[in-house]
Formats: C-alpha cells, structure tokens, sequence
C-alpha cells in the first residue's frame, strides 16, 4: 500500500520555504565553539555559516514527514506544514554568542556560556492539528454503547463494542516535536488508543436485573429478572375516562399497608380527600403499594371480580395474594414499561 498524502488547507497554502541567505554582505566571525542544529559554525562569517547552515540542514528539513497509524502510512507534506528555516537569522544569532571561556580564562569575557543557539525555524501547528484531526477520522472506530429495546414480552440486548482512535494531544506533540528538531527522524509511529463505550452490558444487566412491564391489552404483569420473564400475573387497568397512563416509569415508593390518600375527585365520593389508615377495611390500597409517581401505582384489591377489566381508576389492581409474592421481588428503582 503506498503512502497517503492528506492535504491540510490552513489559510493560504503556500510552498515550504526553506530560507537562503540573502541581502548585504555581512562579514562578522561567529566565535570558536558555537553552533546551530548540531553543525558547527566555529570561525565563519555570518553568510558563509547561513550557506552551510543552509546546504546541511535544509535538505532534512525539506523532508516530508511519514506518520504511521493502524498500519498505514500518512504524509505530511512541509509546504502543508508551513515549515520556515530561515538560515540567516539562525547565523545571525550565532554572531552574537560568547562561549563560556576556557579553564583558566577571565570569566568576564563569557556571556552565559552559550555554545549552541536555537535555529530559526517554524511551522504551523494549526497545520499539525489538521492533518492530525484528518488521520484520526481515517483510523477512528467509534466505541458502541449496550442498548436494550423494552418490549412488553421481552427485553432485547445490543451488547456494546469497543472502539479505537489516536490519542491525539499525543500525536501533535510528537509532529510538532520532530518538526521542531532537525535531528528527529521524519518516520513516525503511534499506536491507536482503546476507546470504551460509555455503557456496558453488564451495566444494563444491573439496571433491568428486575423490570415490570404493563400490557393493558392483555391484562397483564410481567415480572423480568436480568431480561427474561419469569413471571406473569392478571391485573385490572383504569377505566375509561381514567385510563392507565402510557409511559415508562420507575418504581419510586414501596409500602406495606399503604395509607391511602383519597384524592379529591367526584368518583371518590364521600370518601373524597380524606386520609384513609392503611388496612383499614374502607381502604382501596390492599396489602401492598408500589409507587410509580403522579398517583398511579400497583396494588393489591378487594374487589377479585375486576382483575381481566378496565375498572380502576388509573392504577394497576393485582390479586392480594399476587401483589404480596410480586412485592418483594420488585427493589426500588425498577423499570417498568406501560403500553
């Protein structure tokens, strides 16, 4: 497979420019023991070091960089990168330096002991960025959550799956460096970082360990422990004009002989708005409570003949002898499904 070249537009793409030495001639000496990018420039003229600052370091520098990723090559090519080295500049700032003296010197003939001076070189490191962000759309395998799909009859799972991609800080910093440095090599390498799916399915297997769903259809309680039906019971739903809401819930109160507060509405007669104590035989709520928010909830009944009907008043009815087996199966914070 050959090497691909990514073409990062940044602006105005211009060609890489690798800067000769160029104006008035300048005859000044750079001082024994001073050098640039590894070369040493001991006793020539500010243009005579440019040339040769210019004739060894350019060719490298004009170097295409190769990036590897998930086995394939990437090119980035310098007139993309903007890479300047400005040979000149760098002999110039040589010009100016004073070793550190020898053993035995005056000390004050020393300006800090310099004996190397950084080059004068540049790139864009938008540029790095850009061709670094189009690498990773090429080589990324975006991780995939779990997902269920909560049906009335069964719960379906979509198990999650890994992903990878680059670590892209890290990568920036690596061009950037090897750009930076005519001594780093221009073949690069970078392995492709996991990357976890946000959900798991262990994950949902602990969120609907236990799950309800409502079929008002059939008249019907399903019981899930980790996604599968392992119980049914007949119910009653409202009736109409007082129907069961649609929806998915939580179950958010559990109660033992629930106190029921009547809720101030004709059908409630003159029972209307009063607190009725739990077990009391006027009581509506029998034997157990599970709360599902906005007055609905599923509960135990008196009323035997009404299980198969739409005959409550908005909430689930359930035998009393099935709603006190189901209740301490059903932990707080259940899923429970109504359609």
């Amino acid at each position: 497979m050959g090497i691909r070249p990514l073409r990062v537009l940044v602006g105005a793409v211009a060609t890489a420019a690798l800067a000769a030495p160029a104006g008035a001639q300048d005859d000044r000496r750079i001082a024994q023991g001073v050098s640039a990018g590894g070369v040493d420039l001991s006793g020539l003229t500010v243009d005579e070091a440019a040339a040769k600052l210019q004739a060894t370091l350019g060719p490298q520098l004009g170097n295409d960089l190769i990036f590897g990723a998930a086995g394939r090559p990437w090119r980035l090519m310098m007139a993309d990168a903007k890479l300047r080295f400005d040979a000149l500049r760098t002999a110039k700032r040589a010009a100016h330096v004073v070793p550190a003296p020898a053993p035995g010197a005056d000390p004050s003939q020393a300006t800090g002991g310099v004996t190397s001076v950084p080059l004068a070189l540049s790139h864009s490191r938008l540029a790095v960025r850009a061709f670094v962000a189009e690498v990773d759309r090429h080589v990324l395998l975006a991780p995939r959550s779990a997902t269920v799909t909560f049906g009335l009859r069964r719960i379906v799972l979509r198990r999650s799956r890994p992903g990878h991609g680059l670590d892209v800080a890290a990568a920036e910093k690596k061009i950037d460096a090897a750009l930076d440095d005519p001594a780093a090599p221009r073949v690069l390498h970078q392995r492709l970082r996991p990357l976890r799916p946000k959900v798991t399915a262990d994950a949902l297997y602990r969120i609907y360990s236990t799950a309800i769903s409502i079929d008002r259809n059939a008249f019907t309680l399903r019981l899930f422990k980790r996604l599968h039906v392992v119980k049914t019971y007949k119910i009653a739903i409202g009736m109409a004009g007082l129907e069961t809401p649609a929806g998915q819930y939580h179950v958010l109160e559990k109660q033992v002989d629930p106190v029921w507060h009547v809720p101030n509405e004709p059908w409630a007669g003159s029972l209307a708005g009063q607190t009725v104590p739990g077990g009391a035989p006027n009581n509506a709520l029998k034997a157990r409570w599970l709360g599902l928010g906005n007055g609905v909830g599923i509960h135990g009944t008196a009323e035997d003949w009404s299980i198969g009907a739409r005959a409550s008043h908005g909430c689930i009815r359930m035998h009393v002898w099935d709603v006190e087996k189901l209740y301490p199966r059903v932990p707080l914070g259940t899923p429970v499904l109504i359609r």
